[in-house]
């Protein structure tokens, strides 16, 4: 009896090994869930500035042309002599001018923050996929350790337990992104 409970010792470790590979499994599906949510709000967001950046450009274009077109009848105004309407047209070129840096403003600040939100939409998919990788790694552990206990194979877990080591590498890497 001592030497079956002895050849059957490296039963407990496979249990172990098991239970650890699991949690780590949950764990990853979890944060993979997770950062998978966070890219594809990220996503949305950057999509949001960059439509705001659109409009931003099609205002001041408008405004743009705007005061362009009335700086030409400004020339022919201030040729005729019609200085009260050449003085409108001069305020207004420089109300239409003033817009149009404002959007230049708005066009720069909605550029940085997609951008941002891209740079964050690109980090969480990085952390994603190794979480993803590890879960598929680890899912073949307990699979494999599975057979292994059922049919007291030990090469079949140590195989399994290889197969284990490297989804922890990529569970790891799922939150130090080191590869």
């Amino acid at each position: 009896m001592a030497e079956a409970e002895k050849k059957d010792a490296w039963l407990n470790y496979l249990a172990l090994t098991t239970v650890i590979f699991a949690v780590c499994a949950t764990l990853s599906t979890f944060k993979g869930g997770g950062f998978s949510t966070k890219s594809v709000i990220s996503q949305a967001q950057a999509s949001d500035e960059w439509a705001y950046f659109q409009s931003k450009s099609i205002k001041s274009y408008l405004y743009q042309v705007q005061a362009e077109k009335m700086a030409l009848e400004l020339v022919g105004l201030e040729q005729v002599g019609n200085q009260k309407l050449a003085a409108i047209y001069r305020e207004k070129i420089s109300d239409y001018k003033s817009k149009v840096e404002k959007y230049e403003k708005d066009k720069t600040t909605a550029q940085a923050k997609a951008k941002q939100l891209e740079a964050a939409r690109d980090e969480a998919q990085i952390h994603s996929k190794a979480f993803g990788l590890a879960v598929i790694y680890l899912q073949i552990a307990i699979l494999l350790s599975s057979i292994a206990g059922l049919l007291k194979k030990k090469p079949v877990w140590l195989s399994g337990t290889i197969a284990g080591l490297v989804g922890l590498v990529y569970f790891a890497d799922g939150f130090l992104v080191f590869l």
